[in-house]
């Protein structure tokens, strides 16, 4: 995989993942890369075809494929919090959720694996690395997970508009999943029928919905700040 962008290369670096080479700017060449590590020159616009964006930043990788998690491994974490994202598809998206998942401290993601964004470089870059220190899942049917989550003992509680509670009337302690639901559609029925709450947050100015990754950000830190009163 070709990955691009400072800080998605960096936490590579620093993570799990092997890393072949890394081609840099001019500049870059000088910086303090870890020794054995393969680092060559290049011009901007040799960066940008090699990783097809001009979001590099002067700095370009190659590394190994990015390793999912086994779902069965989420749900035996101990009071685990988790998101679901049920098909979002942008992969900007995905990024900023994950980055916002693993700055929050929760255990993990999971995606479907049809009709929804996966671990691309583009969702690297705008995770700022996070992809690289997250356990992130696919399965094959969100509503199945979700049941499987509930016969591991955790609560669903799904992000939603018509009838849902307010998001802090509800217990984010324990073994929990944040289901959240695909852009503009939202979630899908069976997947909300899954959920054992459907929870809401404020909308108090003209704008009628919130971005699903900002929707993410403040329902996660709700649960933080439960689990850790």
């Amino acid at each position: 995989m070709i990955i691009y962008g400072r800080n998605a290369v960096n936490e590579a670096i620093a993570g799990p993942r092997s890393v072949e080479r890394v081609w840099v700017s001019s500049r870059g060449a000088e910086a303090d890369w870890p020794k054995g590590l393969k680092v060559e020159a290049s011009d901007p616009q040799a960066l940008e075809n090699k990783c097809g964006s001009s979001e590099h930043q002067g700095v370009v990788a190659e590394v190994s494929e990015f390793a999912y998690t086994d779902p069965a491994e989420l749900l035996a974490i101990p009071n685990a919090l988790l998101v679901v994202l049920d098909e979002v598809q942008d992969p900007r998206n995905l990024g900023a959720i994950c980055r916002v998942v693993e700055a929050a401290g929760a255990d993990g993601v999971i995606i479907p694996r049809h009709r929804s964004a996966e671990v691309t470089p583009a969702v690297c870059r705008s995770s700022a690395g996070a992809v690289e220190y997250l356990k992130i899942a696919q399965v094959r049917n969100v509503s199945d997970f979700l049941s499987d989550a509930k016969d591991a003992g955790f609560w669903s509680h799904g992000a939603a508009m018509d009838g849902a509670e307010s998001w802090d009337a509800v217990d984010w302690t324990g073994p929990v999943v944040l289901v959240m639901g695909s852009e503009g559609k939202g979630l899908r029925p069976r997947v909300a029928s899954e959920c054992d709450r459907l929870v809401a947050l404020p909308l108090v100015g003209r704008i009628e919905s919130l971005n699903v990754a900002t929707a993410t950000a403040a329902l996660l830190y709700e649960a933080v700040r439960q689990r850790q009163a």
